[in-house]
């Protein structure tokens, strides 16, 4: 009992210390004992020992002060735990930072000696301990230098290209257990970097390289991303560093766990919200259908061969086993000729893939183009493939094509090299048709008759009126015979049509893009069931269905007289399959069949926005949070169409049934059968063929035919004042004088700033300053004069920050309508149909 006192006392009185004393530094005459703790100024982060799962080991750790249950950040002593119950962590005699146990022997420590003597330790309001020489105030060590499982805002991954030298995170070996576990991030050398995720010294992982502000190979950093990450060489002292960079959360972290994933996790006030997580399905690990094999992010993911390659072993493909690969089919031609450039270049072709995560072992070259890249991998026969990408240039490989995985959204082109023959068609044969013969034979059999009918008057008689007969049973018999041909070739027109289309489609490699059978998409309709119809669009109706895997579709099916002929239909199909946004409806295929055309997207569970919003019952489920929420989201997908896409695309039919709502009524923008793509520096264009919606449409466009940028911002101007006031812009009148709404979102505005535009069932959710702002920023956007109106740069910046907006001018309050004389058929789309109005020019 006495001795139990003897050990109680010590423990018990460090704990009362540490419930009296603050720290704000360990000095080497002031150390952290257990049973005390270390707080950072803002008292955000908390320094002190921990026991995982109430065992014996002691550790030293940081973890965040504020919340519960704890979670650790840092170790010290990972793989030695205190054992006992004294232990002090100190400043050496040389100015190291030092853990004691009871007998006085060094469990851990800062191992470098530091350059002064004079020197405390102090954790930081990052998360970061650190050694702080007392004279110079400088920095000598910290633990932000020294990583364990978790990266923190403001720390980062380094690799030493000189030395070799490494900062890694490692996972725990487990749950309940700090040391060091079987899985490590870390940056590879290659140029550009990649990071990977190391199983011992097995690849496990892998993010593609670096391309300026994005990995290639995660497709959620695509190019409106705000990526907390960033990754940039320091040429002076030869290292390279991926920096995590969040700043708008106090509580975020990164980190590796002992399965060996690699997750990003934010704290919104009641949890912790999971970012990302990588590996999310199959595909992320590491080439996971061997080399020339593709991961195909479908559900389920499924392994192909990529173009040209045949499983090296079926057998152990059918076993589902399919790491050993592929093996390519037909040799290349450089392969078979000892003159290899020559040859090279004159027969062997290029497959281009979409949607690729670039594969492993790639080499940077310093062409300046793609056309040279191309040229460049062609002139030697040991490379298999190319890739210029932006922000990286050109890539090389001249190995095994391994870990490449196939997307349905982002990534990048891949040029895979192939023999010509893996591209090209067999020459078709036109023998001799059943019909052609059978007009050859009753020519013959005419000519028989003529000579029979040359003998005497009665044997002519009777001849000519068998041969009249016969010839008349022949003549109709071929007719009948044509005609089933006919039917025939205009079945086989359509089929060829639509292979046609799709040969038409595929060498530009339509992402992502399926082309389903009339059959499946009836049995999914229900035969096109009015049970199914989602809506009537001013193209045709729009129906749900399910595929057999029970996957929701939305089909769109486009009547003959819709005016969406092959030109717009083969334009939205290019246009938004290249076109991938969060913001953005995904379109997952089409259907071909004779003259029926349609459209297949995701199924989205809300519908369109107008469904909610002019709905008396149902525009309540949307308050003036996610009404905002709304708008900010149209605007980044504008954002992305016009200014952080591949392509500068004009949707020319922004409207409120165009918005499409997800599960959590998150918008996002659709029907692209009216858009146009900008080339270079082209900012407008003018067209006699005027489409789009009436009320939506800026005075220039309907006026002149001139479009541009502005014109969709016009649009956007004109649908945020409808989700604001829950009013039709074609329907909208108030008062005597038969107000419209832009009108009296202009009067609003001039008389209380448009607080009292909102519609009024929702008034209580509002933010009265965000819904003021929003009908400023929008009457700023449905200026008469293009060059008036703010780019949907500046429109995503006025929404989201509160820099000062400058004063809007009087709007145009309706179209008016110049002389007839010059007038001009121009088709228009309404909310409900497609009509054919005479404006004049």
């Amino acid at each position: 009992m006495r001795e139990m006192g003897i050990v109680l006392f010590p423990s018990l009185l460090l704990l009362s210390t540490s419930l009296t004393k603050g720290y704000a530094a360990i000095t080497r005459a002031s150390p952290l004992s257990l049973g005390q703790t270390l707080s950072s100024p803002g008292g955000t982060y908390e320094l002190g020992f921990f026991s995982p799962n109430n065992s014996q080991n002691q550790y030293l750790g940081i973890w965040f002060k504020k919340l519960t249950p704890r979670v650790i950040v840092w170790v010290a002593n990972r793989e030695k735990p205190v054992t006992n119950l004294v232990a002090n962590l100190t400043i050496s005699i040389n100015g190291s930072l030092i853990l004691l146990d009871s007998s006085q022997n060094v469990v851990w420590s800062t191992r470098t000696p530091s350059t002064s003597n004079k020197c405390h330790a102090k954790l930081l309001d990052t998360g970061n301990l650190v050694i702080v020489d007392d004279v110079s105030g400088s920095i000598l060590w910290q633990s932000f230098d020294n990583l364990g499982d978790t990266m923190l805002p403001q720390s980062s991954l380094m690799y030493n290209r000189a030395t070799g030298e490494k900062r890694v995170l490692t996972s725990w070996k487990s749950t309940s257990d700090p040391s060091p576990g079987d899985f490590v991030i870390q940056i590879m050398q290659q140029v550009p970097p990649q990071v990977f995720t190391m199983r011992g010294s097995t690849p496990y992982g892998r993010s593609g390289p670096w391309a300026k502000t994005k990995f290639a190979g995660v497709p959620l950093m695509d190019e409106s991303y705000a990526s907390p990450f960033s990754l940039s060489p320091d040429v002076e002292n030869g290292t390279i560093n991926f920096s995590y960079l969040q700043r708008n959360s106090e509580f975020s972290r990164v980190v590796i766990t002992s399965e060996g994933s690699t997750k990003l996790f934010q704290y919104n006030g009641t949890g912790w919200r999971l970012g990302y997580e990588s590996p999310g399905n199959p595909c992320d690990l590491y080439s996971a259908c061997g080399p020339f094999g593709v991961c195909v992010t479908s559900n389920p993911t499924k392994c192909n061969c990529i173009k040209g390659f045949v499983p090296k072993s079926m057998e152990e493909w059918k076993r589902g086993n399919m790491t050993s690969g592929c093996v390519r089919r037909t040799k290349l031609s450089c392969q078979t000729n000892s003159s290899t450039k020559i040859q090279g270049k004159g027969t062997d072709v290029f497959y281009r893939m979409a949607n690729v995560k670039p594969p492993d072992f790639y080499k940077y070259s310093r062409f300046a183009d793609e056309d040279q890249c191309k040229q460049g991998c062609l002139s030697n026969c040991s490379c298999t493939a190319f890739a210029y990408i932006s922000g990286i240039g050109c890539l090389l490989w001249y190995q095994e094509l391994k870990d490449a995985v196939k997307f349905s959204v982002g990534g990048e082109f891949l040029s895979i090299r192939l023999a010509r023959s893996e591209l090209g068609g067999a020459e078709r044969q036109f023998p001799l048709k059943n019909h052609h013969l059978l007009h050859i034979k009753l020519l013959i059999f005419f000519l028989l008759c003529l000579k029979v009918s040359a003998g005497s008057m009665r044997t002519k008689i009777i001849a000519s009126g068998i041969c009249l007969s016969i010839i008349v049973i022949l003549a109709f018999a071929s007719y009948k015979y044509w005609r089933y041909r006919e039917k025939q070739n205009a079945r086989v027109f359509f089929n060829s049509s639509q292979d046609s289309w799709k040969n038409d489609l595929e060498p530009q490699e339509v992402s992502g893009l399926t082309f389903f059978e009339m059959k499946t998409i009836r049995s999914a309709t229900g035969n096109f069931s009015a049970s199914n119809k989602l809506g009537q669009g001013g193209f045709g109706p729009v129906y749900k269905g399910k595929l057999s895997d029970m996957k929701e579709i939305a089909v769109k099916r486009l009547s003959s007289s819709s005016g969406q002929g092959t030109e717009e239909f083969m334009n939205e199909i290019q246009l938004i399959s290249k076109l991938q946004h969060r913001n953005l409806v995904r379109l997952l295929g089409c259907c071909i069949d004779g003259e029926e055309k349609l459209l297949v997207y995701e199924f989205l569970v809300n519908k369109s926005l107008d469904t909610f919003l002019f709905d008396l019952r149902l525009k309540l489920q949307i308050d003036w949070p996610k009404r905002f929420n709304i708008i900010q989201g149209v605007a980044r997908g504008l954002l992305y169409l016009h200014r952080d896409s591949c392509l500068r695309v004009i949707h020319r039919d922004m409207k409120v049934s165009n918005i499409l709502l997800d599960e959590n009524m998150n918008p996002k923008i659709s029907d692209f059968g009216l858009a146009r793509m900008f080339q270079g520096t082209q900012h407008q264009v003018n067209t006699r063929r005027v489409v789009g919606t009436i009320g939506y449409m800026s005075p220039e466009y309907a006026w002149t035919g001139t479009f541009s940028e502005k014109s969709d911002i016009y649009a956007f101007g004109v649908l945020q004042l409808e989700i604001i006031s829950g009013k039709k812009i074609s329907s909208y009148s108030c008062g005597e004088e038969g107000k419209n709404l832009v009108e009296y979102a202009w009067d609003s505005w001039c008389k209380n700033g448009g607080v009292d535009l909102l519609d009024q069932d929702i008034s209580a959710s509002c933010s009265p300053a965000e819904v003021a702002r929003c009908v400023h920023i929008s009457l700023l956007c449905i200026q008469q004069q293009a060059i008036d109106r703010p780019n949907i740069a500046k429109v995503v910046s006025m929404i989201t920050t509160a820099v000062d907006l400058p004063r809007p001018k009087k709007p145009v309050f309706a179209l008016h309508v110049r002389n007839q004389e010059s007038g001009v058929s121009v088709p228009v789309s309404v909310n409900d149909l497609t009509q054919t109005a005479i404006y004049g020019r």
